[in-house]
């Protein structure tokens, strides 16, 4: 059950992507970008996730899975609302530090070695022989981005209130997403591998939703001036 839960959020997360970056091809935008890389994320370690539960798990299937799916994720997306909600300044900011701590997580995940085998089923449990390397990025990246989602979204909330419902709905989607998402990685933290899966599943769906939602929420009265023919 838990391997065809990690299937369906797999297939989600990468359809997801796919829309993402067709959206940026057609609107580049650097928030779409951001949200596009997070979700591409999302949907490697998804995959990685399947895998090492339907096949058994691979060393370098353990941390893909928990470079892109315990570190680097949900910070993308936080780096997608911080360029929306925020603005580019702010965004490019993020951006220089996040690259910092993309380089340095990702050569710890990559090098540190194992503590132990991993186990033939279910999900391995601190795995990695230094306690502070990965398992540390991951609950700093973890933490703090879901902080930025959740303070971001509700922001955006109160500021579109009035103005436009949709984005209101859209953004409470995205922000139920995120805490499915924090919510995962606590029962994951505690050995649950079956809370994971159940997460990962709500957490894209619920953001896809979201995401589609609120873009669809455009100012209905500046599109209806942009469609007034000139005088």
């Amino acid at each position: 059950m838990d391997a065809f839960l990690a299937l369906l959020a797999a297939l989600a997360a990468t359809l997801f992507a796919v829309d993402l970056w067709v959206d940026y091809r057609s609107r580049p935008r650097p928030h779409i970008a951001a949200y596009a890389i997070g979700m591409t994320m999302f949907a490697f370690a998804t995959w990685a996730f399947f895998a090492g539960l339907y096949f058994g798990w691979t060393g370098s299937g353990y941390r893909t899975f928990y470079l892109f799916g315990a570190i680097l994720n949900i910070p993308f997306l936080a780096l997608g609302s911080m360029f929306l909600v925020v603005g580019r300044r702010s965004g490019h900011g993020m951006a220089v530090a996040l690259g910092a701590i993309t380089a340095i997580s990702t050569t710890l995940t990559t090098t540190v070695p194992f503590a132990g085998e991993l186990p033939e089923s279910g999900v391995p449990h601190e795995v990695f022989a230094d306690g502070f390397g990965p398992r540390l990025f991951a609950i700093i990246g973890g933490a703090a981005g879901t902080t930025i989602l959740v303070v971001l979204a509700l922001v955006s909330v109160l500021r579109f209130w009035k103005r436009n419902r949709r984005i209101v709905w859209g953004n409470l989607l995205i922000l139920a997403g995120t805490l499915a998402a924090a919510s995962g990685g606590t029962g994951l933290a505690l050995g649950e591998s079956s809370a994971f899966a159940v997460s990962l599943f709500a957490a894209v769906t619920l953001i896809w939703g979201g995401y589609k939602v609120a873009s669809g929420g455009k100012d209905p009265a500046r599109w209806r001036r942009r469609r007034q023919p000139p005088m």
